[in-house]
């Protein structure tokens, strides 16, 4: 799958169905050598703390991806590997 067809795909977490964004708005981590995706970084949707310029960022490893569908890509956030909250 070329990297183009991942754009504009919504990003589920199967867990509870909550929509952690669109693939397009977010950020890829990659792996240099292999060019494999290691992680998806979200930014934080509004909040609080953006109002002062402190942007918080959530960061799902590549293995929490369960399919990528059509339209969406199917995350499992519910057990040890929850994402990580962290400011960039």
């Amino acid at each position: 799958m070329k990297l183009s067809e991942l754009q504009g795909k919504e990003i589920i977490n199967m867990h509870d169905g909550g929509r952690l964004g669109i693939l397009g708005d977010t950020e890829l981590i990659l792996d240099i050598k292999s060019g494999d995706i290691e992680s998806i970084i979200i930014p934080n949707q509004g909040g609080f703390l953006s109002i002062f310029g402190e942007e918080k960022y959530l960061v799902i490893p590549w293995q929490a991806v369960k399919k990528v569908g059509s339209e969406v890509i199917i995350v499992d956030l519910d057990n040890e590997l929850q994402p990580q909250r962290a400011s960039i």
